[in-house]
């Protein structure tokens, strides 16, 4: 299909990849995307590694030699808004209120510092954690402990959803994580629950994560 549109997806690391792969190019599929992505570049003064987000003067660089395809119909973005560079756009003037709010101003900021229409900056709330603990039954019955579910169920209902569970060095959704569940691999059984809850369960838990995927599909 020659004019079949094409979205790219630039992640943050391997686990985000896998979500990718596993749960979201089929529903993008779907809905018209010819889908490709990649994981970030960490450069070092003599080596360059996949993953992890250090500092927005290199991402910038990333995105906009990605930008520079003329293919690309749409360039989105999959990483964590805890622990994103403080000097990215938008991070030094995040406003009072909700952690939403917060993280839609740094989002606009970075669309706004990148000046290309094609750009749809996604950052999860507050982390692809969240996802997971928007999928803790799957994640219960991966691992046949139903005292994880409890535990994130009780989490979520404290904060008022999995999206909500904050981005506290202590508390933030992959460290409770690493609590419940010990031995938890994050490449393996975050992807593994997280496809098992399905796109439409985790559409329904997390409003941020539903928000982007009716973005993309608006422009698809």
């Amino acid at each position: 299909m020659p004019d079949q549109k094409r979205l790219h997806l630039l992640v943050e690391g391997q686990t985000e990849a896998t979500v990718v792969r596993d749960v979201l190019s089929g529903h993008l599929q779907r809905q018209g995307w010819l889908v490709t992505y990649s994981t970030v570049r960490t450069q070092t003064s003599s080596k360059t590694y996949r993953g992890g987000v250090t500092s927005w003067p290199k991402l910038r660089r990333e995105l906009k030699e990605l930008l520079a395809s003329a293919h690309l119909t749409v360039l989105t973005t999959l990483f964590d808004y805890y622990g994103f560079p403080t000097d990215a756009p938008g991070m030094a003037t995040r406003p009072a209120g909700t952690a939403t709010a917060k993280v839609e101003h740094v989002e606009k900021a970075m669309k706004t510092e990148i000046g290309d229409h094609r750009f749809v900056p996604h950052l999860v709330q507050h982390e692809l954690e969240s996802w997971v603990f928007a999928a803790g039954d799957q994640l219960a019955e991966l691992r046949d402990d139903p005292t994880v579910a409890e535990r994130i169920t009780r989490d979520c209902a404290e904060s008022g959803g999995p999206e909500l569970v904050n981005d506290d060095p202590k508390n933030a959704p992959s460290k409770r994580l690493a609590r419940y569940c010990p031995g938890y691999t994050k490449t393996l059984e975050g992807p593994l629950a997280i496809a098992d809850l399905g796109i439409e369960g985790l559409r329904a838990r997390c409003p941020h994560f539903a928000d982007w995927l009716a973005t993309l599909g608006s422009l698809a």
